[in-house]
């Protein structure tokens, strides 16, 4: 059971990494060759007693790495934005330019549901949508009465009390 949810995860974790475009890997590993190599051209050597190589090291690869993981965050709004229907440019300006990774957080607390797309007409639609308002597809099923959305197991709509018999 455990192995299952783990691929399960292990599977949703690659498509959402595989969502990162592919300039913010780049920009990424760019910076995180780079910054170090700052830090030993022209920091390092000014320094009368620096620190020994490791400590060196460390403290170079830090900021290269928050860094390069800012950027790849930004990528990630970037493209996670558009997907679910929110504006792109507005959330990418806005995790960069809040500071404290506050804009992230906003982004996370107030992002939009994936859109699905509708197995009729191939229209996307929000997921919380009872009909495609291209072709009027289905995607849950209804009472006839009301229209409220119904389990197929339910024998009566909970909103109208209509007998259920005929919902498939």
């Amino acid at each position: 059971m455990s192995s299952t949810n783990e691929r399960t995860t292990e599977s949703m974790l690659k498509r959402e990494i595989a969502i990162i475009p592919a300039w913010a890997f780049v920009v990424a590993a760019v910076l995180l060759a780079a910054i170090p190599i700052i830090f030993f051209t022209f920091v390092w050597p000014t320094e009368s007693n620096p620190p020994a190589l490791p400590l060196q090291i460390l403290i170079a690869l830090i900021p290269a790495t928050f860094l390069a993981l800012f950027l790849l965050l930004i990528g990630y709004v970037n493209r996670d934005a558009g997907r679910r229907g929110m504006s792109r440019t507005l959330w990418t300006v806005l995790v960069i330019i809040i500071p404290n990774a506050i804009g992230f957080i906003l982004y996370f607390l107030f992002r939009k549901p994936i859109r699905a797309e509708c197995p009729k007409c191939a229209a996307v639609v929000d997921p919380n949508v009872n009909y495609c308002p291209r072709c009027g597809y289905s995607f849950h099923p209804t009472c006839p009465q009301c229209k409220a959305a119904v389990r197929a197991s339910d024998t009566f709509c909970a909103n109208c009390g209509t007998q259920l018999h005929q919902v498939a």
